[in-house]
């Protein structure tokens, strides 16, 4: 496949990068799990949700083996694990030269992975190995934001173990990011004690996004949220496994179900029924899930299914098996009047998206709006899933800038969108070549999404800019 490609065309490149010693050791960071800046000091347990525990400068790079000519920082801060406890996680800043002052974003990439060598804060770091390609392809859109002027902090919303799918851990993860970056303020340079924010996200990236937008008025309501952007939203995870399972897609699934069974998330319910359920074959794709990024996963179960009496004994009861149905039900965005966002949210999806049902988005959103919630919902008619991550992003991107304005208006609407072409010049951003070229990668990754693919040529002149 052409993701192979890519990889041993990276590889290739980290050969040529690292031949002298001195080199390697500036160029290759260290894995998360081995990596002392992720582990809390004692005691951490007694801060406040969104202290700043350790900080360090960063060099980030694109593919990891360019260098973002930015400042960055990564901040390890306290958050809160699904029962209340408290963990641990890592953000990542970047400041562009002549950033605006009085705002942040927060982007959160959809790393889609039980693996904590996934974590964006490590991949996004120079020389980093790009085993989580999706992270690595989609720093073009963090990028855009950059361009745009905007400090960009993006999180490890998944906490330190990685529980992929945990959607109250992760939207309390984006929450205490933004603590976190308000607390970093004065090194940051951003003016008043409460800059504004707005929260970014697309696909696993929009589970973190929608929650903390749903989260935000309970948990932290402190915060100066001025909106919320979410294409391709996973709002329902039951459905996720209904409509992806025994597809292309269906390696998203073991992931999904080995990050719900942290820890931090639902470990001490989940792991006693996998124990007694899970198969031989189950059990050893759920351990290559924890073991890997998504999309070695996504190749590694392709067209199988998790319902199967091959993956584990229960068959397709396994969704109505009483623990499960419940850690399910937990995850279902818009149906708890407590949980509803009331910064003006952004909703796009496409409706022909192969990953992620576009029934349940259209829900949530009309969920959301019957409890008070501004929503703007657009549908894409053209292009699945990773296309419409591209031709949705110049509508997020004006969408953020009408919400630090203050000029999204308030109510519900709904659109349609008919073409799934990207025009750069929609964007309103003067782009530099690598950005337009690393566009063109990320759109060329799915033709209707139904085959995924990636553009050699364009990867190869990309890098070599």
């Amino acid at each position: 496949m052409a993701i192979s490609k890519c990889l041993a065309l990276v590889s290739l490149l980290f050969s040529f990068t690292t031949a002298s010693p001195l080199v390697a050791r500036q160029l290759f960071p260290l894995s998360p799990s081995i990596d002392p800046f992720y582990q809390p000091p004692a005691g951490f347990e007694t801060r406040a949700p969104g202290t700043i525990l350790k900080q360090r400068s960063a060099v980030t790079s694109i593919f990891g083996l360019l260098v973002n000519p930015v400042q960055a920082y990564q901040l390890l801060y306290r958050t809160t694990a699904v029962n209340g406890s408290a963990i641990s996680t890592v953000t990542t800043i970047f400041k562009p030269p002549g950033a605006k002052k009085d705002r942040f974003v927060s982007f959160h990439t959809a790393y889609d992975s039980a693996a904590v060598q996934c974590n964006p804060s490590y991949t996004y770091q120079l020389g980093a190995i790009q085993t989580d390609l999706i992270t690595s392809v989609e720093t073009v859109v963090l990028e855009g934001y950059l361009k745009s002027g905007y400090i960009v902090t993006s999180p490890d919303y998944e906490g330190p173990e990685a529980a992929f799918g945990a959607g109250h851990l992760e939207g309390m993860a984006v929450l205490d990011g933004m603590r976190a970056v308000k607390n970093f303020r004065s090194t940051l340079g951003l003016t008043g004690t409460n800059p504004m924010t707005v929260g970014y996200g697309y696909s696993g990236g929009a589970i973190a996004t929608g929650w903390a937008a749903a989260l935000q008025p309970t948990y932290a309501p402190e915060l100066n949220i001025k909106g919320w952007a979410a294409g391709g939203l996973p709002s329902n995870l039951s459905a996720v496994v209904d409509f992806v399972d025994n597809t292309l897609f269906s390696g998203f699934l073991p992931g999904a179900l080995a990050g719900l069974a942290k820890d931090s998330a639902y470990g001490a319910q989940l792991n006693p029924i996998l124990d007694r359920y899970l198969t031989p074959y189950g059990q050893s794709i759920v351990t290559f899930a924890e073991n890997n990024c998504a999309v070695r996963d996504i190749f590694a179960f392709s067209e199988q299914s998790i319902l199967s009496t091959k993956f584990q004994t229960l068959g397709d009861q396994l969704l109505y098996e009483p623990t499960v149905a419940e850690i399910l039900a937990d995850n279902v965005l818009g149906v708890n009047a407590t949980e509803v966002p009331r910064a003006p949210v952004l909703l796009y999806h496409a409706s022909q998206d192969e990953i992620i049902p576009y029934a349940n988005a259209k829900e949530t959103a009309a969920d959301w709006c019957s409890q008070g919630s501004s929503v703007t919902f657009t549908t894409y008619a053209a292009g699945g899933h990773a296309g419409t991550e591209v031709s949705g992003f110049p509508e997020a991107l004006m969408f953020v800038g009408n919400a630090f304005a203050g000029t999204v208006p308030t109510g519900c609407s709904s659109n349609t969108v008919l073409n799934d072409q990207l025009d750069p010049l929609a964007l309103g951003l003067n782009l530099e070549p690598i950005t337009t070229r690393l566009i063109d990668a990320l759109a060329n990754i799915g033709e209707n999404d139904s085959n995924i693919k990636a553009d050699l040529n364009t990867l190869t002149k990309t890098v070599g800019t």
